[in-house]
């Protein structure tokens, strides 16, 4: 171990999916020569986000892995029409059951009914089985100045622009704004203003990372795949496809111009000092996650949860074994090569 790696997290939304970033911080805290100086988190990143720095606060490394757990496991018991909990034990690989879901009938059935009735159709029987979760946060460590600095975002509907919570904007009602998918959710009110899910402005934002108190290194636990090899052709396999490139484009906005403003610092065309060098690292696992589809996103079964938290693990302990020497150095992704 060659001393203390100061780093920044940011960490994408992907509803269900989101179990591989708890894996991915569980590993991390296993290390106790990693720093973590900052958060940046969009829906399920943010509940991720949220669970980490309170529990580190509140019982350090191992608090925080226990209350990432204890996070999961609500997700798992989530029951709703619109999130339905009701395949678990044992079962075959993420991607046979992920295609399980999404042919099944009472999936198919859920997911027309969100294209076709508004989440204001339901009147007094609305609720957001996500804020049960949400309210247990223990908000005066998560909003506390002491630990990682902590950004949520989301989206306004009015004016389609990302907003960053920090601090004591961060509550309840932010992080549900961040999770605010619009075909099942109505518009989280914040302010007067009215929020859907950050994903599509922000995913996450890293922006806020930026400043001059917080480390270089930028590490992005990356959950929706880049590319896919085959066009998709069946409605689900559109519309899949939809959803991923429109939780990355914003993110790859960010990426492409970081590596813009770091190219000009490398050829003298910027004073050094007046742009921020960043180092740019990705966790990812996107051959898993192409298996995977919007189903497994809307489904926390917990037999998923648990594979993918078990990915996320392996991932980041081959990050680790790869480029942990590299982190506080240098960047381990070439944004050139793969944004451009």
């Amino acid at each position: 171990m060659t001393g203390v790696k100061r780093i920044n997290l940011a960490l994408q939304g992907g509803g269900a999916h989101g179990a591989f970033t708890w894996g991915v911080l569980d590993r991390l805290l296993e290390d106790e020569g990693i720093e973590i100086a900052g958060i940046s988190g969009t829906s399920a990143g943010a509940l991720n986000g949220a669970a980490l720095k309170s529990g580190l606060l509140e019982g350090g490394r191992e608090g925080a892995r226990a209350n990432l757990s204890w996070l999961w496991e609500q997700m798992g018991a989530v029951q709703d029409m619109r999130m339905p909990a009701w395949m678990a034990g044992a079962m075959p690989a993420p991607g046979a059951v992920s295609a399980l879901l999404e042919a099944s009938p009472p999936f198919a059935a859920v997911d027309a009914m969100a294209r076709m009735v508004s989440p204001y159709a339901y009147g007094p029987f609305y609720m957001n089985p996500l804020e049960r979760i949400a309210r247990q946060f223990h908000y005066d460590t998560v909003c506390a100045e002491a630990g990682p600095r902590f950004f949520v975002g989301a989206t306004n509907v009015h004016t389609g622009k990302i907003r960053v919570f920090s601090g004591d904007e961060i509550t309840t009602d932010s992080l549900l704004a961040s999770a605010c998918l619009p075909t099942l959710f109505k518009a989280v009110e914040i302010d007067g203003a009215h929020y859907w899910d950050g994903g599509y402005t922000g995913n996450p934002a890293l922006f806020p990372l930026f400043d001059g108190d917080l480390p270089e290194d930028i590490l992005i636990v990356h959950i929706n795949p880049l590319d896919r090899a085959e066009v998709p052709k069946s409605p689900q396999e559109i519309q899949n496809r939809i959803n991923e490139i429109s939780f990355n484009s914003s993110l790859l906005r960010e990426l492409r111009a970081i590596n813009f403003v770091q190219r000009l610092l490398a050829d003298g065309s910027l004073t050094p000092g007046t742009m921020k060098q960043v180092h740019v690292h990705m966790i990812a696992d996107d051959a898993l996650m192409r298996e995977l589809s919007v189903a497994s996103k809307l489904v926390p079964s917990p037999y998923l949860l648990q594979r993918l938290r078990d990915a996320g693990r392996a991932a980041a302990d081959g990050f680790l074994a790869r480029h942990r020497d590299d982190l506080n150095r240098k960047s381990t992704v070439d944004l050139a090569a793969t944004y451009d």
